[in-house]
């Protein structure tokens, strides 16, 4: 049989992702096997990567399940890799995530405002209207409390309350129990009156063998206010006088120009009041 010779080359050139084997002219003078491929499987089970896909209209994955139109995804897909965006993503409807999400800060702002910062501080609510409401135990680890401006440090249970401290909210086991031991050494001191004769010292002074009782911590300290002083019968003027503990010895000290006379010898001079015994 007689050999067919192309008077001129067929040539069988390589296109966008098509690739020809021979690349060259071919003149049938023998018998050439051309081989046309692309650079990947396009078989049922492969997996095909497109650098870019530029749809006219829309591009559709499965039953029409996932649609590509324009600047819109719609439908449901699983992400199982990375996805890096650049720009904003919007979602409008719901998202699950099976795994964990990290961002370095998010801000909701539907149905509740959080904000929650890289440095892992948290801000709930935008003005001072907003209510927080939790249901369920509420375990803190900080060291301050902040309300209205004001720190709380520590809530105490020290029932002496001897810390003074501006910062501490106390229990209410501290409060009766500091009360209740309070009450009873404010209602010994208050039950504690007692009656006392004095001796003549001078003109304008009585000495009574006596000790006033002290009043406890935070109470105003005893004063002539806490007495009753009759001379003779007869009750002395408060701003007249004064008291004054020496030793064991109670002294009333009077201004004989202020309550109009001196005191005598005979007289007697009767002290009621907070006496330690």
């Amino acid at each position: 049989m007689a050999n067919f010779i192309l008077q001129n080359a067929l040539v069988l050139s390589d296109g966008t992702g098509f690739d020809v084997e021979p690349n060259a002219d071919i003149f049938a003078k023998s018998r050439i096997e051309a081989t046309f491929q692309i650079p990947q499987s396009v078989g049922s089970a492969s997996n095909v990567e497109f650098a870019a896909i530029s749809p006219t209209e829309q591009f559709i994955i499965g039953d029409d399940k996932l649609i590509f139109k324009k600047n819109t995804l719609s439908g449901s897909f699983t992400q199982t890799g990375n996805f890096i965006t650049s720009n904003f993503l919007v979602i409008n409807g719901d998202v699950s995530i099976g795994g964990i999400l990290t961002a370095r800060k998010i801000v909701t702002e539907v149905s509740q405002s959080v904000t929650l910062f890289e440095s892992g501080s948290t801000l709930f609510g935008d003005s001072l209207d907003d209510i927080h409401s939790r249901t369920g135990s509420l375990s803190m680890s900080g060291s301050t409390i902040g309300l209205n401006n004001f720190d709380v440090t520590e809530i105490s249970n020290d029932t002496t309350l001897g810390d003074s401290s501006v910062t501490a909210l106390v229990t209410e086991n501290a409060v009766k129990t500091f009360l209740d031991d309070g009450a009873g050494v404010f209602q010994t001191y208050q039950r504690k009156s007692f009656a006392h004769t004095g001796s003549f010292v001078s003109v304008s002074t009585a000495s009574f063998t006596a000790t006033t009782a002290s009043a406890p911590t935070g109470y105003t300290a005893t004063s002539e206010s806490d007495f009753m002083f009759f001379v003779n019968g007869v009750i002395a003027e408060y701003d007249a006088l004064t008291i004054q503990q020496s030793g064991s010895s109670f002294l009333l000290k009077v201004n004989n120009d202020s309550i109009g006379y001196d005191l005598q010898t005979s007289d007697e001079i009767v002290a009621f009041g907070k006496f330690n015994s």
